[in-house]
């Protein structure tokens, strides 16, 4: 029964406080609302989640939020010293193909959003058979170093953590 009323506990959780937080209101209206949106949204999106998301590894989920971040500001200031570059100090952005051993959906999603994330990559075109990911970098240097690194950065730990 608690199983059916609430799909995503997690979400419904975030959602309640989302509300609340966004309102900057604790009032009884604004809490049988946020309650309402925490048990309707979950059970009304429940058929567009491709698979349950099975999380396991919270200490590498930790460490790879932390990673994360510690590249978000990394790449801000590659990003910057690029934009005002001259001459040979210009960046050369270019594609890298990343072979992927990850097939799970939501590990794919988290990779997704990583990539978006960072400054200065884009997510460019995932296979069909979700073997091979494109992926744009504002400054490549080393394509074999970009790809190492997204495998063993951020790949790795997704696996470890979804699948």
């Amino acid at each position: 029964m608690m199983r059916r009323l609430f799909p995503a506990p997690l979400l419904s959780l975030a959602l309640i406080a989302l509300w609340l937080v966004l309102n900057n209101s604790y009032g009884l209206g604004q809490w049988i609302m946020a309650v309402v949106l925490g048990v309707a949204v979950p059970l009304l999106t429940q058929s567009l989640r491709p698979t349950p998301v099975r999380f396991s590894h919270p200490w590498v989920a930790f460490k790879l939020f932390m990673s994360v971040g510690r590249d978000v500001i990394e790449w801000n200031w590659r990003v910057l010293r690029g934009t005002l570059g001259r001459g040979e100090h210009m960046p050369h952005g270019g594609f890298i193909t990343v072979p992927l051993d990850m097939r799970d959906p939501n590990g794919l999603a988290v990779l997704a959003a990583i990539m978006c994330v960072i400054p200065g990559t884009i997510w460019s075109e995932l296979s069909l058979d979700r073997s091979v990911l494109r992926v744009h970098i504002f400054d490549l240097q080393d394509a074999e170093h970009e790809i190492q690194l997204i495998k063993n950065r951020y790949e790795r730990p997704l696996m470890e953590i979804f699948e």
